[in-house]
């Protein structure tokens, strides 16, 4: 007879003794007695993966972060075996296997301890969904940082703090709020002078605790699936970061017009409206490619329809803003609203495309259009569907890129703002519920749209935006970091998190300008545009509901300010679009916070204001109201003021002017920064004339222009120009060098120079070993002089 019917509590499991051990190429499987079997797979020297699995089954390997091209591939592997630990050695790092325990310690080939295992691996039966809660604990190293983790709101360095990954609409977040719009289980850790990295591939609501609960300990969990994570050394944080993105992927390269500055509100219409804020633009002379329509370009927030009475001719509206240089962007969201009439929940209920819940029915909640269901974009047939639905919209009506919200998914009027946990779904063919696929939700969804935007805008690139997003989104799309407010304190947000995104792989990433909720005042709004335009996407978005937010909304002053850094952005498009495509060769993230920048130099692991803006600019926005100034951290090296022109020596904190219409800017010693005219959008000027602005140094620095037809795929076919320049600076002698790559002809003939910081007075200039009379290059002072591009080799002496 059954007396007790309830199950037993076991509390935590861990593994114990080793009794099996196999090597199958590149992956090595350790067993243990009671059923645990851990994979260890080498995929580079520096790149280790580490999965676990309870009752000596492994769950089917799949992900969505991966990327397909990710490059694999080892140089060295050796196993030995001694009484207490399995050794593993690469080129590059050492594993150790403790026999009794399964625990693991990483280090490098000197023995200096880069990773170690706390209590390592265990796990906790989960009797109410089932399966287990995974969990892993580290010993925190001595000064260790931690950075990464996407899109938090907090400090850079996460010592000694909590957080939790699950996609989240949380309007009018606050500093530390937890959780937010993305899902990155990516950080990094650096002590020692040594960087590493842990990729926790696990779409379940995971945890990280960076020695908050216990002073030396670091750990991360989830509440179900498998305990697999990725182990990336440097020891530079550059290589990590390379090595997380390598293998997450990065995205094409944009048109470059997604690269300008965007106008957007909730909502601009009706069409008179749009009309009106695209010729004020160019009344006031202030640059701008795109204006977005939010949800009230919609007949009823149906998808993928318009309403005639606002918008009687979007086609020919398109058509006309198009003309006159404007991109048009509109908005997609998830919810498909409840209405038999409304040909897109026709289709999708007719192909059984929505999520179900558990029992059977559809999944139904309240969003903008009152009830809605959603269709369930981890079915490869629902994305396929999605993906032909912009043909109308892109094809035929001329939308040129898309902007897909409330992708979390967000559901109102629920306490848990999303779909019920027990929401089915397909995973490719994995069956699981919204436990497992919440985190990747908003990602598939963009995903889907992606491929149709790409197919439908072809032969031109397409242009996606997303707000929610889980590791490897960053192939897709680009992101904002939600509906923040207009507070000095998000101003302060906003840059950490773009900082943050960058170094979690994620680039192509901005802040809603000038705040989503509530309403700047001028000062304010100026200061975050200063800000807004050294972010890769620039775009000033705002709820509408507290006041415009154009540049032109406050006094003069402040539209001046605004459209004179504007115009900075413009000018400095052939140096931002290199820094995209050092992204996405070789995965360099376009901002880089300090301590990425100078990892040893410790008095950088604690900064969050300073950032380099690509590789040779350095950024430190005002973020206090009343500033006439601040003071801010210099890195290492020389620098050159980007407005007086004076030197200085970094490594230290000093004191930097900077009125309302200045931000703290900053250029390196030895850069060459190329330089287009201002022009009011993407194409409208042909360039007949590169500036390049030359900062001298003495010694070596190399810089790089990548340029191409700014749009289209031709690139890809050797259609490019990438032109990288070595500069040797001496006491009284300058030489550039010149070397060339890519069949794609620019459209200018010839560089103009800049020489910024010459410590003499030009007596001959040589370009390819001869010497060029000075009126024929047009010498304007030390400032100036015209060269042919396809020069090989300038070199100036002074007297």
């Amino acid at each position: 007879m059954i007396t007790n019917t309830e199950l037993e509590y076991k509390g935590n499991l861990y593994p114990n003794r080793i009794v099996d051990y196999k090597r199958d190429s590149d992956k090595l499987y350790f067993t243990t007695e009671n059923g645990v079997i851990l994979e260890v797979t080498v995929l580079q020297d520096s790149v280790l993966r580490f999965r676990y699995a309870t009752e000596y089954v492994f769950e089917p390997d799949f992900s969505y972060a991966i990327s397909e091209t990710a490059s694999k591939g080892y140089n060295r592997l050796e196993v030995t075996e001694n009484k207490t630990e399995y050794l593993l050695e690469t080129s590059v790092l050492q594993l150790l296997i403790d026999k009794k325990t399964l625990r693991t310690q990483i280090s490098d080939l000197e023995g200096n301890i880069i990773n170690e295992d706390e209590l390592g691996f265990h796990w906790e039966e989960n009797y109410e969904y089932g399966g287990n809660t995974v969990k892993m604990s580290k010993i925190t190293q001595t000064a260790e940082s931690f950075y990464g983790m996407g899109d938090k709101a907090t400090h850079s360095n996460l010592k000694g703090k909590r957080v939790n990954n699950w996609c989240t609409d949380q309007y009018a977040y606050g500093k530390d709020q937890e959780p937010l719009y993305k899902a990155i289980p990516f950080y990094t850790g650096l002590h020692n002078g040594k960087s590493y990295g842990i990729f926790f591939d696990n779409t379940f609501r995971t945890y990280f605790d960076f020695a908050h609960e216990r002073r030396n300990i670091t750990s991360f969990w989830a509440d179900g699936g498998e305990m697999n994570y990725y182990f990336f050394y440097g020891p530079q944080m550059s290589e990590v970061v390379r090595s997380y993105t390598n293998l997450t992927g990065t995205p094409e390269m944009p048109p470059q017009w997604a690269l300008g500055y965007h106008q957007s509100k909730w909502s601009y219409f009706p069409e008179s409206r749009v009309k009106e804020i695209a010729e004020n633009f160019r009344k006031l002379k202030i640059p701008c490619d795109a204006i977005y329509l939010d949800i009230d370009y919609m007949d009823g927030f149906r998808c993928f329809t318009w309403d005639k009475t606002r918008f009687p001719d979007p086609k020919r509206m398109i058509g006309e803003l198009n003309e006159d240089g404007f991109k048009t962007v509109v908005m997609i969201d998830p919810g498909i609203k409840v209405d038999r009439d409304y040909w897109v929940y026709q289709e999708a209920m007719e192909k059984d495309y929505f999520c179900k819940r558990g029992d059977g029915p559809y999944m139904q909640g309240k969003v903008w259009p009152g009830a809605c269901k959603f269709p369930d974009y981890t079915n490869p047939e629902v994305r396929a569907w999605w993906a032909e639905l912009y043909k109308e919209f892109m094809a035929e009506i001329g939308v040129h890129a898309v902007w897909n919200d409330m992708n979390e998914p967000a559901v109102m009027e629920v306490p848990t703002k999303t779909a019920p946990l027990d929401t089915r779904h397909n995973y490719d063919g994995h069956p699981c519920t919204h436990r497992k696929a919440h985190n990747i939700y908003g990602m598939q969804m963009v995903r889907a749209t992606y491929e149709g935007v790409k197919k439908y805008v072809f032969p031109k690139r397409p242009f996606v935006i997303t707000r929610a997003a889980f590791a490897g989104t960053q192939r897709y799309s680009s992101t904002w970091t939600g509906d923040n407010v207009a507070t000095w304190e998000h101003l302060w947000i906003a840059n950490v998190q773009a900082q943050r995104m960058c170094i979690s792989g994620y680039s192509f990433v901005g802040s809603d300008i000038g705040g989503f909720a509530e309403q700047p005042n001028g000062e304010l709004f100026a200061r975050w545009i200063q800000l807004g335009v050294f972010h890769p996407f620039c775009r000033v978005h705002s709820s509408g509901d507290h006041g415009d937010q154009e540049p032109w909304s406050f006094d003069n002053e402040v539209t001046d300010i605004v459209r004179k850094f504007i115009e900075l952005r413009y000018q400095l498009l052939p140096y931002l679009y290199t820094m995209f495509y050092r992204y996405t060769e070789y995965g360099t993230p376009m901002l880089q916070s300090l301590f990425y920048y100078d990892q040893e130099d410790t008095q950088t692991h604690f900064r969050t204001d300073e950032f380099i803006f690509g590789k040779q600019i350095l950024v430190c926005p005002v973020q206090e109201p009343n500033a006439k100034g601040r003071r801010m951290y210099v890195p290492r090296g020389k620098w050159y003021n980007y407005w007086t022109e004076e030197t200085v020596e970094g490594g230290k904190e000093r004191w930097v002017t900077a009125d309302i219409d200045k931000i703290p800017l900053f250029i390196k010693e030895g850069a060459i920064i190329p330089k287009y005219p201002v022009q009011q959008y993407v194409g409208e000027l042909e360039i007949k004339e590169l500036i390049l602005d030359v900062y001298f140094k003495i010694g070596p620095e190399n810089s790089m222009i990548y340029e191409d037809a700014q749009d289209g795929y031709d690139y890809k076919k050797g259609q490019f120009s990438l032109r990288k320049f070595k500069l040797v600076g001496k006491e009284n002698e300058l030489i550039i060098q010149q070397f060339k790559d890519g069949s794609y002809t620019t459209s200018y003939e010839s560089f103009k120079f800049k020489l910024h910081g010459l410590p003499f007075t030009i007596a001959t200039i040589e370009v390819d070993n001869e010497e060029v009379p000075l009126k024929q290059i047009k010498l304007n002072g030390n400032n100036s002089i015209e060269i042919d591009k396809n020069f090989t080799e300038l070199h100036i002496t002074g007297k």
